[in-house]
């Protein structure tokens, strides 16, 4: 089949998407996306035993210990985890000999792996700032809005990465721990281009004007923060795709 006809399959392949569940849930791969969320739900706990319930509390927790930790590494692990190691054994070559899109492939993966971050990493943060606010308040539904759209820029980001390079664990945790975490984080031209940061900012425009009493803040602005979260998703997912084909070139030499 020519990639024309290719093209006009599915958004998603069900078939792809049952085997990337049942490659990125192995016992061990489950193991560790549940310890992560369990040390964060663990902060979120002692916060409200020393600090008491309040919506800056909630804030704290979960802006630096789920959006500067736990999201952009779960993303990482997710991500990685769908079509890196089926390169890395070669067999991706049986996935690219089947009559589907490549980017049909590339959705269907970064979709998997999207949901995975929802539940191991935005329901969590979701859960530990109800813990700290005392209720499921203004604030923990905000910061819950902009973890799920930096998720999927997070998402799309580590995808491309696992395939144009075999070092993507590697070269996402930098990102993810150096860039994100700590550039990204405090350093001040730099927060302009970051996912972490464009999460944050549509989570302020859904507060309004408390949004700087709770500590929710973000040098960008809302709208080219929601633009520059869907171009980076969107984009990063077709070019994902477009190298996947020519990955099916070099696998066959």
């Amino acid at each position: 089949m020519s990639d024309a006809g290719r093209l006009r399959g599915p958004l998603v392949h069900p078939v792809v998407v049952g085997l990337t569940l049942r490659d990125l849930l192995g016992r061990r791969r489950l193991i560790l996306l549940a310890l992560l969320p369990l040390i964060l739900l663990g902060l979120a706990v002692t916060s409200r035993a020393l600090r008491g319930a309040g919506g800056r509390e909630a804030s704290d927790i979960v802006q630096q210990a789920g959006f500067g930790a736990l999201l952009p590494l779960l993303a990482l692990i997710a991500a990685t985890g769908t079509l890196a190691p089926q390169i890395d054994d070669g067999s991706v070559v049986y996935l690219l000999a089947k009559p589907l899109s490549r980017h049909a492939i590339i959705r269907s993966q970064a979709l998997v792996a999207y949901l995975t971050v929802v539940a191991f990493a935005v329901v969590p943060m979701v859960v530990s700032g109800a813990i700290d606010e005392g209720r499921l308040g203004a604030v923990t539904r905000s910061l819950a809005v902009g973890a799920l759209a930096a998720g999927a820029a997070y998402v799309a980001v580590f995808t491309l990465l696992s395939v144009v390079s075999r070092n993507a664990v590697l070269f996402g945790l930098i990102y993810a721990l150096i860039w994100e975490g700590v550039v990204g984080g405090y350093v001040p031209g730099a927060k302009n281009l970051s996912i972490r940061q464009w999460g944050l900012s549509v989570s302020e425009s859904l507060l309004g004007a408390p949004a700087s009493e709770f500590g929710v803040d973000s040098p960008v602005g809302a709208v080219a923060a929601a633009l520059l979260l869907a171009l980076v998703t969107v984009g990063s997912i077709w070019f994902a795709g477009h190298r996947l084909r020519s990955l099916r070139l070099r696998t066959s030499d």
